[in-house]
C-alpha cells in the first residue's frame, strides 16, 4: 500500500512534466524561458506534495518530520516561483512589469500574480511566526487563508495558459492539488474558529 501511494503521487508529478518537456512549443525557445516554464509546472507540482505532507497522508512521514519537510518544501516553492517570474522577466520585462501593475491584458497573469503574493505571504507568516507572537487560532487561520488564496490562483492561472503542459495531465494534477489542500483543511482544521482538537 505504501509503495502505491508513493507510485502514484509520483505518477501524479512526472507525468505532467515529461509531457511538458516533449511539447513542440519549446521549439526555438531561449533555454531561460523553458527554464522559467519548467519553474512553474514544478511549483504546482510542490503545491500537491505540500497538503500531502501536512494531512499526514505520505507513509514515512511522521508528524514532526513531515512538518520539518513541509517547511523545507515551502522554501523551495517559493525559490522555484521566484525563477519562474525572474526567468520570465529575462525573456520579457514589459509583460512580467504589466502582470505586476495588474494591466496585462492576459487574464491568467493577474492570477498568477495573486497566487505569488499570497504563497510569499503564507512564507512569511511562517517564518515570522514566533516574532509576531501569534495565536495558534490566528496562525491556523492566517496560513490557510494564504495556502487557499495561493493554490486557487495558481489553478486558475494554470488552466487559462496554452502552454507547453499538456491539458489532460495539467488539469488533473490541478484537481489532486485542490483535492489534497481541501483534505488537509479538514483534517488539521484549517478554518477552525475554535480550538483545534487534537487528532
Amino acid at each position: 500500500m505504501k509503495v502505491l501511494v508513493w507510485l502514484a503521487l509520483a505518477t501524479a508529478i512526472l507525468v505532467p512534466l515529461v509531457f511538458a518537456a516533449s511539447s513542440p512549443l519549446l521549439a526555438w525557445r531561449q533555454p531561460i524561458y523553458i527554464v522559467a516554464g519548467f519553474a512553474g509546472a514544478v511549483a504546482m507540482s510542490l503545491l500537491l506534495i505540500q497538503p500531502l505532507l501536512i494531512a499526514g497522508d505520505l507513509p514515512g512521514a511522521s508528524a514532526q518530520k513531515g512538518r520539518r519537510v513541509h517547511r523545507w518544501i515551502g522554501g523551495a516553492l517559493v525559490a522555484v516561483v521566484i525563477v519562474h517570474v525572474v526567468g520570465l522577466w529575462f525573456t520579457s520585462p514589459p509583460d512580467v512589469i504589466d502582470a505586476l501593475l495588474f494591466v496585462s491584458p492576459t487574464p491568467f497573469s493577474a492570477w498568477g500574480v495573486i497566487a505569488m503574493w499570497a504563497l510569499f505571504g503564507a512564507a512569511a507568516l511562517a517564518v515570522w511566526r514566533r516574532r509576531l507572537q501569534l495565536a495558534p487560532r490566528s496562525w491556523r487561520l492566517g496560513h490557510s487563508a494564504l495556502v487557499t488564496v495561493a493554490v486557487a490562483g495558481s489553478v486558475v492561472h494554470a488552466m487559462l495558459i496554452e502552454g507547453t503542459m499538456e491539458v489532460i495531465s495539467k488539469v488533473a494534477l490541478c484537481l489532486l492539488v485542490v483535492a489534497a489542500l481541501a483534505r488537509a483543511l479538514a483534517v488539521r482544521q484549517g478554518w477552525a474558529i475554535g480550538p483545534r482538537r487534537n487528532r
